[in-house]
C-alpha cells in the first residue's frame, strides 16, 4: 500500500498507566487501511513528523490506535501529550514499515518486544486471532516491572482463550503479589498470577525458549534489544529470512546473523 497524507479526528486520548497512554483517531475506514505490523507517522509541525507502531489490525470500522510512552523529561514527548489532548484534527501519513504480519504463512509465530513495543504485537495478535490462525502463537514481552505491562489483561484474555497462544512476560525486577498492578488485573476478570522469567529478554530466550527452526520470528524494540534477542536466536536455529522487524531497516546490520553463533 502506498503511503497517504491524511487530516484524522483526535477520539479519545486515555491514560493507561502513568506513563503510557492510548490515542484513538477516526476517518474514513478505506483512509486507514493497513497491514498488520505497520506503523504511521504524526506531524508535531512542518519539519517534524514522528512514527508510532498502529496498535490495532484494520477492521473497516475507521478508527486507529496507537501505544504512547509519554516522557514528561523529553521536550518532544511533552509537546506530543499536549497536542493530543488540545487538538482536534491532526495530520498523519500512513502505512508505513515492510515489518507485516503474513497471514498466509502456517509457520508457528514468535512474537518478541520491549515495553511499548506490544503495540505492533497487539496489532499481529488481534490480526491473527481474527482471521482464525491456528498454528503456535508466542509472545515473548519484556519490561522493567510488571506495571510496564501495560496492557496485560489482553494478553492474558487470550492466553486464556486461545488455545495455540503462550504469553511469557519478562521482567527486570521481581512482581509483588497483590500490588496495584496485580489487584487492576483481578478487578478485570483475569488471572493474575506472573508466569513468566526474571532478567533480560535475551537472557531468558537463551535459556527458555525452544527451537526456533521453522519458526516466523517478530521483533519489536531498540536496536539493542533486538539484535540481543537475534544473538540468543540464533544458536536455536533461527533463519535469517525468518526474522522480520523495522529495526533491520533503520539500523541494518551486517550480517544479520552472526556466524560465529549459526548452530551446526
Amino acid at each position: 500500500m502506498t503511503a497517504r497524507t491524511l487530516t484524522c479526528h483526535v477520539e479519545s486520548v486515555e491514560d493507561l498507566t502513568p506513563d503510557v497512554f492510548r490515542v484513538r483517531f477516526a476517518a474514513r475506514p478505506e483512509a486507514l487501511a493497513h497491514a498488520p505490523g505497520q506503523y504511521l507517522e504524526m506531524k508535531l509541525d512542518d519539519t517534524t513528523w514522528v512514527p508510532f507502531s498502529i496498535a490495532n489490525a484494520a477492521k473497516g470500522d475507521g478508527v486507529l490506535e496507537l501505544h504512547i510512552q509519554h516522557w514528561p523529561e523529553r521536550s518532544n514527548s511533552a509537546r506530543l501529550r499536549s497536542l493530543l489532548v488540545a487538538a482536534n484534527q491532526l495530520e498523519l501519513r500512513l502505512p508505513n514499515g515492510e515489518c507485516v504480519l503474513d497471514l498466509d504463512d502456517p509457520s508457528p509465530i514468535v512474537l518478541i518486544c520491549a515495553g511499548t513495543g506490544f503495540s505492533q504485537m497487539h496489532a499481529m495478535l488481534q490480526a491473527a486471532f481474527a482471521h482464525g490462525l491456528n498454528q503456535p502463537i508466542e509472545l515473548w514481552w519484556a519490561a522493567r516491572e510488571r506495571r510496564d505491562l501495560y496492557l496485560e489483561s489482553a494478553a492474558l484474555h487470550w492466553a486464556a482463550s486461545q488455545p495455540n497462544f503462550r504469553y511469557v512476560p519478562v521482567l527486570e525486577e521481581a512482581p509483588e503479589a497483590g500490588d496495584a498492578h496485580h489487584q487492576a488485573l483481578e478487578a478485570a476478570g483475569v488471572e493474575a498470577s506472573f508466569n513468566g522469567h526474571i532478567g533480560r529478554i535475551d537472557d531468558a530466550l537463551r535459556a527458555h525458549a525452544e527451537s526456533m527452526a521453522g519458526k516466523r520470528v517478530y521483533l519489536s524494540g531498540s536496536p539493542g534489544m533486538v539484535y540481543a534477542c537475534v544473538d540468543a536466536l540464533t544458536p536455536l536455529g533461527v533463519e535469517a529470512g525468518a526474522l522480520s522487524s523495522d529495526v533491520f531497516s533503520y539500523a541494518p546490520r551486517e550480517p544479520l546473523l552472526d556466524p560465529a553463533l549459526v548452530s551446526g
